[in-house]
């Protein structure tokens, strides 16, 4: 599922992305424990994470 970032705030972006690196690092870890449930789930989660990292970088392009 696509999740959609164009209402949150810069810092909002921010807060989001830092909870988003935390879970992909646990599922990657829990990957190699051999544990993961989905492992689709960590492709989806570094998609989000690369999709935030753009509208950061757009958003503080715009702003400077």
């Amino acid at each position: 599922m696509k999740e959609k970032f164009d209402d949150l705030s810069l810092a909002e972006m921010i807060v989001k992305r830092k909870e988003l690196l935390e879970r992909w690092r646990k599922l990657r870890f829990d990957k190699v424990i051999g544990h993961v449930e989905s492992p689709i789930e960590i492709r989806t989660t570094r998609r989000s994470i690369a999709r935030l990292n753009t509208k950061i970088h757009q958003q503080s392009k715009a702003n400077a």
